[in-house]
């Protein structure tokens, strides 16, 4: 699906944006824009979308986004859900600022985020990015350059975006917003593409040629994938059944859940809530 096109701008007295986002829902909104997005989740859990990529997110993930990935964080549940946002252009400081030598290895940062990273997160990390949100004037841009500088000198990101993604084509964006919020919404029960169809507007037959389209997956397996990564983070939350999890995730059928959930992880539920452990 072609995302929106989202104007970022600026803080007051910086050259770029920090926000401490704070709401009871993240809602989905498929956007991009020229700017390099980090974005660390201080509370809340829910699914995370960039690119072709969807997984779950949770509190101490930090995800680094080039300029035109596209994305969306949607929150699992109506609750208390908080990010540190900052936007920054490239060359906010004038350009050839991350060739130096001293910045290069920001820069080469900055260059793999392309694909969008999920970076390690430690305690002082958090910290630094935290304090970012409430530093003003050339004291947050010293912050900033100073939060980069350590991104790139600490453990490498894990690229999120496949290497040979592609946005598709733009279709009609409302639309879509109107059926990705259908099916988070009713994702853990039984969805037939009728319903979702209908939500859309489409006959059966030319929803599931545009969700394609729109998409570059089928329906089914967008569904799938979605409830998957809600089955990651009920995994990763508690010691829930498996076949309990599978149940409340929209799965009739644990073999099928297992089979699924291997396919697109590589590894068995058990394996991948021993993982986390």
């Amino acid at each position: 699906m072609r995302p929106a096109l989202e104007h970022i701008g600026t803080t007051g007295g910086l050259s770029w944006k920090r926000h401490l986002f704070r709401s009871t829902a993240f809602a989905f909104s498929w956007h991009f824009h020229p700017e390099v997005e980090l974005t660390l989740i201080t509370a809340g859990t829910g699914t995370r979308y960039a690119g072709d990529s969807i997984e779950p997110y949770e509190p101490g993930q930090l995800t680094l986004l080039g300029a035109g990935v596209p994305h969306a964080f949607v929150s699992a549940a109506p609750g208390r859900h908080e990010a540190v946002v900052v936007h920054f252009r490239a060359d906010f400081l004038g350009p050839g600022l991350f060739d130096a030598t001293e910045f290069a290895a920001a820069g080469r940062l900055i260059t793999a985020a392309g694909r969008g990273l999920e970076l390690p997160a430690p305690e002082p990390t958090v910290r630094r990015l935290t304090e970012l949100a409430a530093r003003t004037g050339a004291d947050g841009t010293l912050g900033l350059l100073d939060a980069l500088v350590r991104l790139a000198d600490g453990a490498p990101g894990r690229p999120l975006v496949s290497a040979g993604y592609r946005p598709p084509g733009r279709p009609n964006s409302r639309r879509m917003d109107d059926v990705f919020g259908y099916l988070h919404a009713h994702y853990a029960e039984p969805v037939a593409v009728d319903d979702v169809a209908a939500v859309a507007h489409l006959s059966p037959t030319a929803f599931s040629r545009f969700f394609r389209r729109a998409t570059g997956r089928t329906f089914t397996a967008y569904l799938t994938e979605l409830r998957i990564g809600a089955a990651c983070r009920l995994l990763a939350d508690g010691d829930r059944a498996v076949s309990d999890i599978a149940a409340s995730c929209g799965f009739g059928n644990l073999s099928n859940f297992n089979r699924r959930f291997r396919e697109l992880k590589a590894m068995t539920p058990r394996e991948y809530r021993a993982r986390f452990r």
